[in-house]
């Protein structure tokens, strides 16, 4: 039996800690809930950052809810180009070392001293999904696209908990690589 899982793209956006959503935003403010994202309690908020980097810069950044500990900015490598910077491919939450970037809201602006990364490939599963398939939590896996230009891609992350809804994330630059859109589904091969 096929193992298939839906596609998600992740397009550039940012995670922001409380701290920094209130210096860009003002004190005290909520981020406001936009649509939901195909992982549970989460959310594209209406909200949006500007992006400057030594390069170039990006507006209207989309700021993904609630927010989190520290805040992150996932880019392409392609953005990262535009951009200026030379960020790692990293799991989201791994910024140590990372480059930093400026950030300006509304009410305020930002340089914050890390979290620049490109994101690397994953899929999140939710624990019986896993387990019905026999894969482990942090086990590296391999997904088929078969879009118009089909790639196998190599190294994908399971990410396993009672959390998740089964989704795979993959960035721009991947997507249009193998012609896949949001919706579409890959096969994961162990």
């Amino acid at each position: 039996m096929a193992m298939m899982v839906p596609i998600g793209v992740s397009a550039r956006h940012i995670h922001l800690s409380p701290e920094h959503i209130e210096i860009l935003f003002g004190t005290g403010y909520q981020l406001k809930q936009f649509k939901a994202l195909s992982q549970p309690d989460q959310f594209a908020a209406e909200e949006t950052v500007a992006v400057h980097g030594p390069k170039g810069k990006f507006d209207k950044v989309r700021i993904l809810g609630p927010a989190r500990g520290k805040t992150q900015l996932e880019i392409s490598r392609t953005d990262a180009f535009a951009l200026g910077v030379n960020p790692p491919l990293r799991q989201s939450g791994n910024i140590e070392g990372t480059p930093g970037i400026q950030l300006v809201g509304p009410t305020g602006e930002i340089t914050i001293e890390m979290g620049v990364i490109v994101a690397a490939r994953h899929i999140h599963f939710h624990t019986d999904d896993a387990m019905k398939w026999g894969i482990t939590d942090k086990q590296f896996v391999q997904v088929r696209l078969s879009g118009e230009r089909g790639m196998i891609l190599d190294h994908v992350l399971a990410r396993v908990s009672d959390q998740f809804q089964l989704d795979m994330h993959i960035d721009t630059d991947e997507a249009n690589a193998a012609g896949a859109t949001t919706g579409d589904h890959g096969e994961i091969l162990l």
